[in-house]
């Protein structure tokens, strides 16, 4: 058994693998000589078993991490190096042989379950249904809406052989479901009696033609909910579609500690074939990018045209339904790693994080080892019972230190360590992940402590979130002030005509290396417009204010 003193543990947590040596990042003491090259040996022991597959990813045409304990690159420094290390490390994912292609590892799932089932309860409560509907989709149905096809053509896949023979007929893999579900809903709705059709199916897609694949933000296949929904008036379906809005936004909000701006998309923007399209929508202040969070779509009546969707009124006359869609994705999740990531790896939001409360031993010479695990396993167990998602980490092959950086990697929201002298004052010591406050704390107030850090965690996240993205946030008037504010990697709010022709003018003029700007969307809590605004970009009256910027 390898013994430190806590001062030694606490200073080395955050550590970065040069050319094989290891380099503290922290400023102040780190204890003697003696038992800094012994932690470096024990530290340097275990990161070799992680190196001889380097070889093997080398050879692969994406630039892919390796699990290791710390991050080579720096948030500030590189953003894409840091994202790829921190989503492998923090072990979120671990990439396969096709590109663009991820494993979910459980960290991932936990997170994604944790989301599904509080947007699975509240679509219940709208009497909203699950079902599940096929993989696979006809080539003459994908084709039946040629708007909404075309939107999608880049990116399906096709599989054209069954073994050894070619298939007669290609079958599209669902890049949405627009097209599988609604031949169905054109059998089941018959009369007014029918509707509303409210169905929900929690499912993969897969979208295939990209460049620059990125782990949870651009795959070629992920994880989703979408909703697809049909009603006898449009009043119900444009109310339905800012319900489901709100819940989207409630969990980046409630549960991710992520800000959103909620808006309507630009005509240029919306759903291939849709009526109109209402989105939540984040920045990212390290790369100067707007991100799409997720999307409620009335669809109107194409898709009910196209698919024959009618029913019998109750005057007994023939009317097309009016239909939604809506879907959010595991694209949250890498959302989330950007926003609220750091040096030291992932920043977990308490209400998502798998474990929220980890409890690291401590040992010391000649301490009592056996005390110090049972008052672990107590402590679990009494943060347990009070609904905590708690663990101990008993393993006796690692160093209480490097426990401290694996965890801290992985984002865990608090950090529990138990020695003997906390045994003897009857109190333990919390670190928080999000600032790396520490306090010693009684055990018979231990509960309602953690409740507070825990809520205290998801706040000071969520302000410290929204003070950057603010940050960002750049009010424009003019053409010139729009590009200086773009190259200073704004979010740009500007009074805009509203008009197609010019929207894509703003692209073309922009295009370039870091790709074109375009609207993010048009807020649903507008700024006053004086009367005589012009459009920043046509000079023509300006009928909105819309975000502008880069996006994902």
């Amino acid at each position: 058994m390898i013994v430190y003193g806590r001062a030694l543990l606490s200073r080395i947590s955050v550590c970065n693998w040069i050319s094989g040596s290891f380099l503290s990042t922290e400023s102040g003491r780190t204890g003697g000589k003696k038992e800094i090259s012994n932690l470096v040996q024990d530290i340097v022991g275990m990161a070799t078993a992680n190196t001889s597959t380097n070889s093997k990813n080398a050879r692969k045409k994406e630039v892919k991490k390796e699990t290791g304990l710390c991050l080579t690159t720096k948030k500030g420094e590189s953003f894409g190096e840091w994202y790829s290390e921190v989503v492998v490390n923090s072990e979120l994912i671990e990439y396969h042989d096709i590109s663009g292609c991820y494993i979910l590892r459980p960290w991932t799932m936990t997170i994604w379950e944790t989301m599904q089932t509080f947007f699975d309860v509240e679509i219940k409560k709208m009497n909203i249904k699950n079902a599940y509907f096929p993989l696979f989709v006809s080539k003459n149905v994908l084709q039946k809406e040629k708007d909404h096809i075309e939107g999608f053509a880049p990116e399906v896949a096709w599989v054209t052989k069954s073994g050894q023979n070619d298939l007669e007929v290609p079958i599209a893999i669902r890049p949405t479901s627009e097209t599988v579900m609604y031949p169905s809903f054109s059998k089941w709705i018959r009369g007014h009696r029918d509707l509303p059709l409210k169905l929900n199916q929690w499912c993969n897609v897969v979208r295939w033609e990209f460049s620059h694949p990125t782990p949870f933000i651009r795959s070629r296949e992920f994880l989703w909910q979408e909703g697809h929904t049909a009603f006898a008036t449009k009043e119900e379906a444009d109310k339905e579609v800012l319900e489901i809005l709100e819940l989207y936004r409630r969990i980046y909000e409630d549960y991710l500690a992520i800000p959103v701006v909620k808006g309507r998309k630009s005509e240029l923007e919306k759903f291939a074939g849709g009526l109109y399209t209402t989105s939540v929508e984040i920045f990212i202040p390290n790369t100067g990018r707007g991100i799409q969070g997720a999307t409620s779509h009335c669809l109107g009546q194409n898709f009910a045209k196209m698919f024959e969707i009618d029913f019998e009124n109750e005057k007994g006359e023939k009317s097309l339904v009016w239909q939604n869609s809506w879907a959010y994705s595991t694209r949250t999740i890498g959302v989330m790693v950007m926003v609220h990531g750091d040096d030291k790896g992932l920043v977990l939001p308490p209400k998502v994080a798998a474990v929220q409360i980890i409890i690291i031993p401590v040992p010391y010479k000649d301490a009592d080892m056996e005390a110090i695990f049972a008052a672990c396993s107590s402590a679990v167990q009494t943060l347990q019972a009070a609904g905590f998602r708690a663990e101990h980490d008993f393993r006796d092959n690692y160093s209480p230190g490097w426990k401290y950086s694996h965890w801290e990697m992985k984002g865990v929201p608090l950090r529990i360590e138990i020695g003997p002298k906390d045994i003897d004052k009857n109190q333990v010591r919390i670190v928080r992940r999000d600032n790396g406050s520490k306090a010693d704390v009684p055990t018979t107030n231990l509960v309602e402590h953690v409740r507070d850090l825990l809520s205290n965690i998801h706040e000071s996240l969520f302000n410290t979130a929204k003070v950057k993205s603010d940050a960002c946030k750049k009010i424009v008037y003019t053409w010139e002030d729009f590009i200086t504010a773009l190259n200073e990697k704004k979010w740009i709010l500007a009074p805009w005509c509203d008009e197609e022709e010019v929207e894509k003018d703003v692209k073309a003029r922009t295009k370039g290396e870091l790709g074109a700007a375009k609207t993010l969307c048009s807020p649903f809590d507008q700024p006053s417009l004086p009367e005589g605004t012009l459009c920043f970009a046509s000079g023509k009256p300006a009928k909105k204010w819309t975000y502008w910027g880069r996006s994902y």
